[in-house]
């Protein structure tokens, strides 16, 4: 059955860009694609995400998947995407375990010994990459702890985590957000709220968050993809975590009104969105106008 949200085109009939917007989206080679609120809400992608990919695949236009959520590893994602109509490679999914993990090397070379309090699917992830995972036992030490959004959260091992950042060893998170957007009646309680009760009960904060809205992953991804920032752009749903990682890494950053963030906090943000669009569908409307018109 054909989709019944095509009645509202007022997007049509847009203000002309700026000319100085229109040249820096001629530029553009590669997109960076948040996942929840903007290509799907839970489990229902939106009619435009396909259109939306393949007419990026026309334009010449890469992309990549890019999420906080680290309670999923890669090939988990795959299949998820795999399961809403989307074939996406492994090295297209970018998350904050893989942030983290890139972090670790650039930055910790010497650590290989984690006490990771996280879901078995991003353990998995750490201990394939080559990190060994210390047990819940005193007498197992780890080098560092690893705080990321742990759905099989237990009491005894967020005591362990809590205990070994008491003795002082370095304390990472992978990304910051205190709830997961669910359409369950239910909190989901994230990263960043755990790492609070650890907060609490130890008195010491995070060395280091990973994930959005740090600027780490699209350095890292510019580097993965050999691109300069303004050959990237980030289009996501949320403020404080899309755009403002975009702005902090100086790349364009484009707001999709899908999912979480209103017109109105979009106005009242500052610095603003490069671009605020309705959602993909506008967006690609606009990239096919502006594509077009650089072949001169």
């Amino acid at each position: 059955m054909p989709a019944a949200h095509n009645h509202h085109n007022t997007t049509e009939k847009s203000a002309p860009l700026a000319s100085n917007l229109r040249e820096r989206l001629q530029l553009i080679q590669h997109i960076a694609l948040d996942m929840d609120g903007t290509i799907y809400r839970g489990g229902t992608l939106f009619d435009c995400t396909r259109p939306f990919l393949t007419q990026l695949t026309g334009l010449g236009i890469g992309y990549t998947f890019l999420t906080n959520n680290s309670s999923k590893s890669v090939p988990d994602y795959v299949a998820h995407l795999h399961a809403l109509g989307i074939a996406a490679a492994p090295e297209q999914i970018y998350t904050s375990t893989t942030a983290t993990i890139e972090f670790l090397r650039a930055t910790m070379p010497a650590i290989r010994r984690l006490f990771v309090l996280g879901t078995t699917s991003m353990r998995t992830e750490i201990s394939a990459a080559g990190f060994s995972l210390t047990a819940e036992s005193a007498e197992d030490e780890p080098e560092a702890v690893l705080i990321g959004f742990d759905t099989e959260l237990s009491f005894s091992r967020l005591c362990r985590a809590a205990y070994w950042i008491q003795q002082g060893k370095p304390f990472l998170a992978s990304h910051p957000d205190r709830v997961c957007p669910t359409d369950q009646k239910t909190v989901w309680v994230d990263c960043g709220a755990i790492c609070a009760a650890l907060k609490e009960a130890t008195g010491r904060s995070p060395d280091a968050v990973l994930g959005k809205p740090a600027p780490r992953m699209l350095r890292g991804l510019l580097q993965k993809l050999e691109l300069r920032p303004e050959h990237l752009v980030m289009v996501g749903d949320r403020l404080y975590t899309d755009i403002v990682m975009a702005q902090h890494a100086g790349i364009m950053g484009v707001l999709v009104l899908s999912g979480e963030a209103t017109v109105a906090e979009a106005a009242r943000h500052q610095p603003p969105p490069d671009l605020v669009v309705k959602n993909l569908a506008e967006l690609g409307r606009i990239l096919q106008t502006t594509h077009e018109g650089k072949a001169s």
